[in-house]
């Protein structure tokens, strides 16, 4: 029994795969950017005495690799999943 999504029954395929790369490239530019705004805050902070400034840096810099992990494998992650679908 193969069971596979029909994704050339929805109209507008095309634009919908184009949409979510055009997205999935905007998040991991943002998360790139906040990274390098993260990291330099975290720096500043810590050299000059502000703790609490460098401690919420340091996990917007986490947050912003979390995210970024997350973009990047969201595809590979669907794929599997149609992967194991289609085996069930």
């Amino acid at each position: 029994m193969d069971i596979f999504p029909d994704f050339g029954a929805v109209g507008g395929t095309a634009e919908l795969e184009s949409i979510a790369g055009a997205l999935l490239t905007f998040v991991l530019i943002v998360a790139v950017l906040m990274m390098i705004i993260s990291g330099v805050t975290w720096a500043v902070a810590s050299a000059i005495g502000h703790f609490q400034t460098a401690t919420r840096a340091r996990i917007g810099l986490w947050v912003a690799c979390g995210a970024a992990a997350l973009a990047g494998s969201g595809v590979a992650w669907v794929n599997f999943l149609l992967g194991v679908g289609s085996d069930l």
